[in-house]
């Protein structure tokens, strides 16, 4: 779409209707920082001025000082530029910027001003409006955010999002600060990542949206090509969605339409078969990740209040509280649980085990999660208390501590054709069911209430319910949709029809994995015969005891534990054997090798005697390896027989047990000690270093604001001072074009400045500025300048004088008072002009109207000339006896006058020789009259210095 194909109707207000209809035309909401000024600058100066939006900018500003940026940005576009005002409509091809210290909102195509309730570094000004414009503006609500630091602008724009409407993020690599288009982009929030001089393409291309859009989208009138569409998604990214809800899809899949300009669901169906890129954008528009802490706070008071009280009633530390969090999205929701547990134990003074498992199909959004990194903004949905408690804060915003990190295990996941996690205490799904069509709901409850113990609580969100399924759930809370999983076993059969489809999709294809054996020559099957014969029971592990590989029987020495499973060789060594071979081990580590170690161990039949062997050997694939080989010496003692020999094999090992016993206990509490020292001296430091850190925190928060506002200023400073530069470049080139003389002086009549033309008066150099001027010889007599200055600094009336220079140069000189803007007499200005050629003129026309009435009163024939013998006079005589007129004679010179009859060389003598004559007689055959004999007198008229020099010729009439 081009500006000119825009409606003609491009002035109008915004029409609205309680704040529920979208405007008749787009509202951009803009959000900047630090070195936004800059960007807005550019972004502005692309958009035409009857582009038919409405842009309002939002940016951290001084709360104390006044805003540049209406002046300055209104030089950088055609559109009108205006500083927000409460309860201001917005109108289109118009621009909106929010004043200091206030907070803004659009309610009903109004701007609504309120001031700020939160202290200086807690501001999310951007945040605010954009979440404002996604209320009021819905579907068709835009947001952009530039140049700027920290994290604010992220939640506001997921916010949009959430409404459906569209986002734009500068690359981080353009913007001057990319704090604020980075975290946008990391937290998924960014529709378009685009330049700026991108950006107004992309907004009048973005789909047209009527005021009013129908309740079903239009592409699902093809449901041919919706199936396509899915069948192809399916294919690309093994993600089915033909279960959910058409409207849902529908609309993402339009939108994903606009923007490749696709308008038939079956071309949009063969392009995702040809650009898998686009099926995974695709697929990451169709993952709705509508999530934050504590969403819907009287849900989450219901579940602290009475669910998790009894829930936690009878756990000990023997017993794992499980609970699972199915599409969890970033992870807030989880936290959230995590949190109210961890509470829940300090409070009670309750200690268990806490697994949740949050999954997700979104792997983007479970990175997020998993990183447990959320923006600043966050501050807004959680206490001061659980931020400092369960938070670490960065530079751009909060870390989860490992404390509430551990209880949470994220993972991707699809719910519907992956497993579920079983026994569990509580389960969250919210927010997930209200985008599956009732088919593949009545799936997942009974798969929900299988993942359940009995009296375990299923937890959803308002929107949501259990359905026809009550034989499997009893009613909590009606209202915020808990339910406790009855014990019945109704859900079993449809989970077993399930698990097979999950066994059929895991199952792997043995006949295609099994290969033939290889076959070996008698060598190798001789050597293996020998190893298998002669070889004693042995072991290879790591330097760290894990097992790589064993070979023989090592079941007298080595036994598989009950519980967890581990191949470390101190978990396997059976009673009497792990404090050598720990010592083994150890001396291995140091390059010591053990040999023949004798020790005894107990097993069902008694104690058996048998040594073992430590080596290292040569390094493998660059791992360190040892060779632990056991070696039987004596059959088993059985209590039986030789009870006597028995009895002293059996009292040696009590000693040598108590003795190990002994030694152990020394070396535990001499370590006990010593930790609990260091334990006590690092918990001093921590407190310390914690009430330091809370001390930073907050000086850093204020900081950090005013770094923003700061910067805020000083781009609007630079713009002004970059406009002054502007200014001062044409204030210089203006004077130095008049060629007029120019000083300016203090009140003490020092020199601030001068211009070049100011030389041929006063003698200057630039070093001379701040001296004062009666230090500088002037090329005019006297000091009549200075005291005149004198004069007009005390009386301030200006004072203007004509002066004759040394060089024959008249100077104008004119003084006047200085004055600021404010009105404020500062010191005096000297101008200077040359009007020596006004005075020679002036001259020239006195010394002509002169000689115009002598040459009138004059009867005999007269001719006044200049010194070039142009004539500039003559009588009517003159006229009437050479028979000449005034147009062919004045302004000629003489020797041309009348065809040239004039030029005689006899005259020519006279007048180049400069001298007066008298009487004298020229005879010269005139062509006009004839040969004619004249008396000629003339006179020099040398005048005053600047009057012209003129020659006046009488003639005798010709005989």
């Amino acid at each position: 779409m081009k500006p000119q194909d825009l409606p003609a109707l491009l002035n109008e207000p915004c029409s609205v209707s309680s704040g529920k209809t979208a405007a008749a035309f787009p509202i951009v909401g803009i959000g900047a920082s630090a070195g936004g000024l800059e960007a807005l600058g550019q972004f502005l100066h692309t958009i035409p001025a009857n582009s038919g939006f409405a842009f309002v900018l939002v940016s951290h500003l001084d709360p104390s000082h006044t805003s540049l940026f209406t002046e300055i940005l209104q030089r950088t576009t055609h559109l009108a530029v205006h500083e927000a005002q409460d309860q201001l409509l917005v109108k289109r091809n118009s621009v909106y910027i929010i004043p200091p210290n206030c907070d803004m909102t659009i309610v009903g195509g109004k701007l609504r001003l309120t001031v700020p309730a939160e202290p200086r570094g807690r501001r999310t000004p951007i945040d605010t409006f954009f979440k404002s414009l996604a209320q009021d503006q819905q579907n068709h609500a835009i947001g952009i955010i530039l140049s700027g630091s920290g994290t604010d602008g992220t939640l506001g724009l997921r916010a949009i999002l959430e409404a459906g409407g569209t986002t734009l993020v500068q690359t981080p690599a353009s913007a001057k600060y990319d704090g604020m288009p980075s975290s946008a982009i990391h937290a998924g929030y960014a529709t378009h990542i685009l330049p700026i001089d991108k950006m107004l393409e992309t907004l009048q291309n973005r789909p047209h949206r009527p005021v009013a859009p129908p309740q079903i989208p239009a592409i699902l009138q093809q449901p041919d090509g919706i199936s396509r569409i899915l069948l192809q998604l399916r294919d690309i990214t093994g993600h089915d969605f033909s279960l959910y809800k058409k409207n849902t899809i529908g609309r993402r899949i339009e939108r994903r339409m606009s923007q490749q300009h696709i308008q038939d669901t079956n071309v949009y169906a063969d392009y995702l078969k040809t650009h898998p890129t686009e099926a995974h954008s695709l697929f990451k528009d169709l993952l709705i990740n509508v999530t934050r802490f504590f969403r819907d706070a009287g849900a989450f008071t219901e579940l602290e209040q009475h669910i998790l009280p009894a829930l936690c009633k009878n756990q000990t530390k023997d017993t794992v509280f499980r609970a699972w969090v199915a599409s969890c999205a970033t992870g807030e929701e989880a936290y959230s649980l995590a949190m109210l547990l961890r509470e829940r134990m300090d409070m009670t003074q309750q200690d268990f085990k806490v697994q949740i498992y949050s999954t997700d199909l979104d792997d983007e959004a479970i990175a997020i999660a998993h990183a447990g990194f959320y923006p600043l903004s966050i501050a807004e949905q959680l206490s001061t208390e659980r931020l400092e408690h369960f938070f670490n804060k960065e530079n751009t915003g909060y870390r989860v501590k490992k404390e509430l990190r551990a209880m949470v295990i994220f993972a991707v996941q699809n719910i519907i054709k992956d497993p579920p996690f079983i026994k569990l205490d509580l389960l969250c799904c919210r927010n997930l069911l209200i985008y599956l069509e009732p088919e593949l709901q009545n799936q997942l409850i009974p798969t929900f209430h299988y993942a359940l113990k009995p009296d375990g609580v299923l937890f959803l969100s308002t929107s949501e319910s259990i359905g026809d399924h009550t034989d499997l759930f009893a009613t909590i809370s009606r209202k915020w949709k808990f339910y406790r999983a009855l014990a019945t076993s109704a859900s079993m059969g449809t989970v077993l029809c399930r698990r097979m489809s999950w066994a059929a999709q895991h199952h792997a294809k043995t006949e295609d994995t099994m290969r033939k054996p290889n076959k070996t020559d008698l060598s190798e099957f001789a050597k293996q015969q020998l190893v298998q014969f002669f070889a004693p029971a042995s072991v290879v592990t790591d330097c760290a005891g894990n097992v790589q590989y064993v070979h023989g029987d090592t079941s007298l020495y080595l036994l598989l534990a009950s519980g967890p499973a581990t191949l470390n060789i101190m978990d396997l060594a059976r009673e009497g054997l792990t404090a050598e071979l720990q010592a083994a081990l150890k001396a291995a580590g140091e390059g010591r090798v053990t040999l023949n170690k004798t020790v005894h161990v107990k097993t069902n039949n008694g104690f058996t005697a048998f040594r073992f062997s430590v080596r290292t050997l040569p390094s493998y694939n660059g791992q360190n390896l040892l060779l632990i080989d056991f070696q039987d010496l004596t059959t088993p003692i059985v209590k039986s027989r030789g009870k006597r020999v028995a009895k002293s094999v059996e009292a040696a090992r009590i000693e040598e047990l108590e003795h190990d016993l002994a030694y152990l206990k020394e070396s535990q509490q001499a370590g006990i000690e010593e930790l609990q020292s260091t334990n006590e001296e690092l918990q001093s430091t921590n407190e310390e270093l914690q009430s330091t850190n809370e001390e930073l925190e907050t000086s850093k928060e204020e900081l950090q604001s005013v770094n923003e506002e700061i910067i805020t200023v000083n781009a609007q400073l630079q713009a002004k001072i970059d406009q002054l530069a502007s200014m001062q470049n044409d204030m210089s080139n203006l004077l130095e074009s008049i060629n007029i003389g120019i000083i300016f002086l203090d009140q003490h009549l020092k020199i601030r400045s001068f211009t070049k033309d100011a030389l041929s008066i006063y003698r200057m150099i630039p070093s001379d500025i701040g001296r004062p001027l009666n230090d500088i010889k002037s090329v005019i007599a006297g000091d009549e300048l200075l005291l005149a200055a004198t004069t007009v600094l005390k009386t301030l009336i200006p004072v203007e004088q004509q002066l004759h220079t040394s060089d024959d140069t008249w100077i104008l000189a004119r003084i006047q008072p200085y004055r600021t803007l404010d009105n404020v007499t500062d010191g005096v200005v000297l101008t200077f002009t040359d009007i020596s050629v006004q005075i020679r003129t002036v001259a020239m026309q006195q010394a002509l109207l002169l000689a115009e009435g002598i040459v009138t009163t004059i009867q005999e024939p007269f001719i006044a000339l200049d010194s070039e013998f142009k004539a500039v006079s003559a009588s009517q005589s003159f006229y009437q006896a050479f028979q000449a007129t005034p147009e062919g004679t004045l302004g000629r010179q003489i020797y041309t006058l009348a065809n040239g009859q004039w030029d005689i060389s006899d005259l020519r003598q006279l007048l180049d020789s400069k001298q007066v004559f008298a009487a004298y007689v020229l005879a010269h055959d005139f062509p006009d009259i004839g040969q004619r004999n004249i008396l000629l007198n003339s006179f020099r008229v040398a005048g005053k210095e600047t009057d012209p020099q003129l020659i006046l010729i009488s003639i005798h009439p010709p005989s």
